[in-house]
């Protein structure tokens, strides 16, 4: 998730889709639609009355990444990174494969954690500005997204609505929300709200939270999604549409194909390009 380059691609091949993207780190090259700058924002990942959870875990945690994270920065790489991420936030510095063997560091010997537990520390990561303690959170929720009920959605979307960009949020989308939904189908009618949310990157999120699903793919309610909002001209939007076609035809190409098809017209050539990428 760190890197520099030219104008970023919104998946990288370390997210859900692998190969897909150019991943972080590696020259990218510019692409056809540049992608909008990103709104900068200030985090506010706080439980509704303002405090952040209580969790020996998470003290223990926090701890341990506030002490070994800042110590392996570097301030130049850092601005190199704040720019290849448009300014979303400012990072500390620490490339993908060192943070990642950092983070082994930081949870050696720490127990699996409780629902409780994985708010507390995400909300808690989000809570501080640099971006490397962001990733954390979303590799924690990653991992341990399965200890984590049907009640860890709405934490799931403060997360996707703090300092959103795709680097973080294409992940929460696929691995988190996506693997809620699979534990717990009746969530799906959240996501049919979500789809239509004046936040895009909570549309983009319904868009792209079944896109490990292959052949438990809703594929009635993936097509609809992708019409319902085929008329937007955001670049994000368009480039999810197209994004999370492509990955179903991976299992069912001809419906993909026969879809699009039908109702090219509808979408924007970017989401034709991408969804017929490998058809």
């Amino acid at each position: 998730m760190c890197a520099m380059s030219a104008t970023p691609r919104p998946e990288a091949s370390s997210g859900p889709a692998p190969g897909s993207e150019p991943a972080p780190g590696r020259p990218t090259p510019p692409s056809r639609a540049a992608a909008p700058e990103p709104a900068l924002a200030v985090p506010e990942p706080a439980l509704a009355d303002g405090r952040l959870p209580d969790s020996e875990l998470a003290d223990l945690v926090l701890g341990r990444l506030t002490t070994l994270y800042p110590a392996a920065g570097n301030p130049f790489r850092a601005q190199e990174m704040v720019a290849y991420m448009k300014g979303v936030a400012p990072f500390l510095g620490i490339r993908t494969p060192e943070r990642r063997a950092l983070s082994r560091t930081v949870l050696a010997g720490t127990p699996r954690p409780e629902e409780d537990d994985c708010t507390a520390v995400a909300l808690r990561c989000f809570a501080l500005p640099e971006r490397e303690y962001h990733y954390f959170a979303v590799d924690y929720l990653r991992r341990h997204v399965k200890r984590c009920s049907s009640g860890f959605l709405p934490v799931a979307r403060r997360l996707v609505t703090t300092v959103s960009w795709w680097d973080t949020v294409d992940h929460l989308a696929a691995h988190v929300v996506g693997g809620l939904v699979a534990a717990d189908p009746a969530l799906a009618v959240e996501m049919d709200a979500w789809i239509d949310d004046e936040d895009l990157w909570i549309a983009r999120t319904a868009l792209l939270h079944q896109l490990r699903f292959k052949g438990d793919t809703d594929a009635d309610r993936l097509f609809a999604y992708c019409l319902r909002r085929a008329a937007d001209t955001d670049f994000f939007l368009r480039k999810a549409i197209g994004w999370s076609l492509r990955e179903y035809a991976k299992t069912a190409p001809g419906e993909v194909r026969a879809f699009v098809a039908d109702n090219r017209s509808l979408f924007s050539p970017l989401s034709v390009r991408e969804a017929l990428k490998h058809l």
